[in-house]
């Protein structure tokens, strides 16, 4: 592994504090050491309080901080005699500790302590790092996994049996430092859990750490080589319909709406072609904290009823482990490995999916490498798995989590996605906790957002094809559909109706009716199996109500579509799916609108540009973000029970009111 320290880098952090700082970013941001909020480092240093007393002070990662991306902000100072007072004790319960610990705090503002504060505090060095180094947890989830420990790195290692972090896990590190000789030891193996060094600075602990997971890489390299690595996607394409059904299911166990995305690397297909697959698969995470992101272990195959019974019977076998009342955590699968699917990942937004899916993908070599080299893959037993899922700490941080945003976990299309109204609505369904997959024929579609809940797809939504396989792109991505805003539209140049020309007329209702109802007869099937049920608001336009002069082939093709969503209404009642429209008028940021047309379309009216963009009841100017607000309230629960409705955006129209 490649020691990544530049001394010239890390002269631009500051005093030790900075060194932890710069240390900590190196260590996670490499996914093969840490993985999403995993991992602590500290430093011990002098905190100088308000009164100017140097305090000797514990400086460790606080919770919520990914070592990535941490700042100085984002370490947690402490009195390591308050600390050092902690550890004396004989017993301490993780929900007493942490509220200690919270306590001591020198700075009320910073971040509550990791929970293996207590062990970075007795360590007798001035920096420490942790990680759960992929090469590491190989070796520690084995059969004999101390026994492979010791024959890697000999005296070089301190091992400690697996115990859950916190208070325990400390005051066992204190025993075991004070029981057996680790003159020279260079650092620490948690088994089932992950890497401790220490040094006298970041640097050297960093450069330890660096050195021993080298080491470790080159005896796996030698005895356990991985499989060559492969790019390009493996497995066929899957029925997206089959895809969006089987996130229905893993939904309603879940009990809410679920992100599910397909992962169809060579990799996983690999792994999901195994002939053990069933037993592999299924004999536990690589380290407990995984349990929380990925469950106990994948869904193996499409059975969700069967998955669903499983962890029920789990729950129910170890509840009595528990010190206090348990309530079972939802039973639906975060992994599912399936011979013809690849790999699923699931989650209540993109971004746990994502999460699931980056543990999994380090997951799956890892335990071939155990099981076809190394004498067999073995887990922790299910019971310590059970503490950490149910970990009080853990119970007490749902309890303390908010409500989801309104639309966490659903999965919208808009269309015109890139600029205007379009991309108004997909910014507001974002902001609410939707994913979005934008379709638009400008490339800076694919650009216009950024996260892992949007996916832009530069298409022209009058290629039938193409937008079909944007939305399977789609699906494939999130799982499954359940909200669809018809947004792209074009507006064209004004003629009258005996001047029309017959291309521009068609082109013009091309986009604005057409390829709304090719959308709408591909999405079906999609918002047919949404766990929430299909809702559906199209962006008609003023003109349908009261059309304007020289607006012949828009007011036809806006009439046309509001027709097309009537009818949808009607038929697709049934099916639980919602149908709505808005009809806009006035919205000048959009792209419809450039200002030649402005002045063409006032001079028709006899109006200033100024007066035209006000020409409303209440003198308003409106605007993409106000239809946007309308839409989104469409697809909310406030209209769970409303289909067929036409709402005006327009500012009040005379002529439609």
């Amino acid at each position: 592994m490649e020691d990544r320290w530049d001394d010239a880098e890390a002269a631009a952090f500051e005093g030790p504090l900075g060194g932890c700082v710069y240390g900590s970013r190196l260590l996670g941001s490499d996914p093969f050491l840490v993985l999403h909020g995993g991992g602590n480092t500290s430093v011990k240093a002098p905190f100088r309080d308000i009164t100017g007393r140097t305090i000797d002070a514990l400086y460790v990662k606080g919770s919520g901080w990914d070592l990535a991306t941490i700042e100085a902000p984002g370490f947690t100072p402490l009195p390591i005699d308050r600390l050092q007072d902690l550890l004396s004790l004989d017993r301490l319960s993780d929900p007493d500790m942490m509220r200690e610990l919270s306590a001591a705090r020198l700075d009320p503002a910073a971040p509550q302590p990791s929970v293996e504060t207590l062990l970075h505090a007795f360590l007798p060095y001035r920096a420490v790092q942790h990680s759960h180094a992929d090469v590491i947890i190989t070796l520690t989830n084995l059969a004999d996994g101390e026994g492979r420990i010791r024959e890697v790195f000999g005296s070089d290692m301190l091992v400690v049996p697996y115990v859950m972090p916190g208070f325990d896990l400390a005051r066992l590190v204190v025993e075991i430092w004070r029981d057996e000789p680790h003159e020279g030891a260079t650092g620490m193996v948690l088994l089932n859990h992950g890497l401790f060094t220490f040094g006298d600075t970041t640097k050297e602990a960093y450069g330890r750490h660096i050195e021993l997971i080298t080491r470790a890489e080159e005896w796996l390299d030698a005895r356990a080589p991985l499989a060559p690595s492969q790019d390009e996607a493996a497995l066929p394409p899957a029925a997206p319909v089959a895809l969006a059904r089987l996130r229905n299911q893993i939904s309603a166990a879940a009990g809410k709406p679920m992100i599910m995305t397909r992962h169809t690397n060579a990799a996983a297909s690999r792994f999901v072609g195994r002939s053990d697959l069933g037993s592999l698969a299924t004999r536990g995470p690589l380290t407990p904290d995984h349990v929380i992101r990925t469950k106990r272990f994948p869904m193996v195959g499409t059975d969700v009823d069967a998955y669903v019974d499983g962890y029920g019977r789990y729950f129910e076998e170890n509840r009595h482990r528990a010190r206090t009342e348990l309530t079972m955590l939802d039973p639906a699968p975060r992994v599912v490995v399936d011979r013809e699917l690849g790999l699923l990942t699931v989650g209540e937004t993109a971004k746990a999916s994502g999460i699931a899916a980056d543990i999994y993908q380090h997951t799956m070599p890892v335990l071939e490498r155990a099981e076809d080299h190394l004498g067999g893959y073995v887990a922790l037993e299910a019971g310590h798995l059970f503490d950490c899922e149910y970990w009080d700490l853990e119970q007490a941080k749902l309890r303390r989590a908010g409500r989801p945003p309104e639309f966490a976990g659903m999965v919208a299309v808009v269309t015109g996605a890139a600029s205007g109204i379009g991309r108004a609505c997909a910014a507001a369904l974002l902001s609410r906790g939707c994913a979005v997959v934008g379709l638009d024929r400008d490339g800076a579609v694919v650009r216009t957002f950024d996260g892992p809940a949007w996916l832009g797809v530069a298409v022209d939504v009058t290629d039938g094809a193409a937008q079909q396989a944007a939305i399977e792109a789609g699906v494939e991505r999130f799982g499954g559909i359940d909200i669809v805003v018809p947004a792209a539209g074009v507006f064209g140049k004004a003629q009258p109706v005996g001047e029309l020309d017959e291309d521009r007329w068609r082109a013009t209702l091309s986009v604005n009716a057409d390829a709304v109802a090719t959308l709408l007869a591909a999405v079906h099937p999609f918002l047919a199996c949404s766990p929430v049920g299909g809702r559906v608001v199209v962006i008609a336009s003023k003109n349908v109500a009261a059309p304007g002069r020289g607006a012949a082939a828009y007011s036809a093709s806006k009439a046309a579509v509001t027709q097309l969503a009537r009818v949808a209404a009607l038929e697709w009642a049934d099916d639980g799916i919602r149908v709505n429209l808005v009809h806009p008028d006035g919205v000048f940021d959009t792209g419809l609108w450039d200002e030649d047309l402005i002045a063409d379309r006032a001079a028709a009216y006899g109006l200033t540009e100024a007066e035209y963009r006000t020409r409303n009841l209440l003198s308003a100017e409106v605007t993409s973000a106000a239809v946007a607000r309308v839409v989104t309230a469409l697809c909310g629960a406030g209209f769970a029970v409303t289909t067929g409705a036409q709402i005006p955006v327009d500012g009040g129209n005379e002529r439609v009111v």
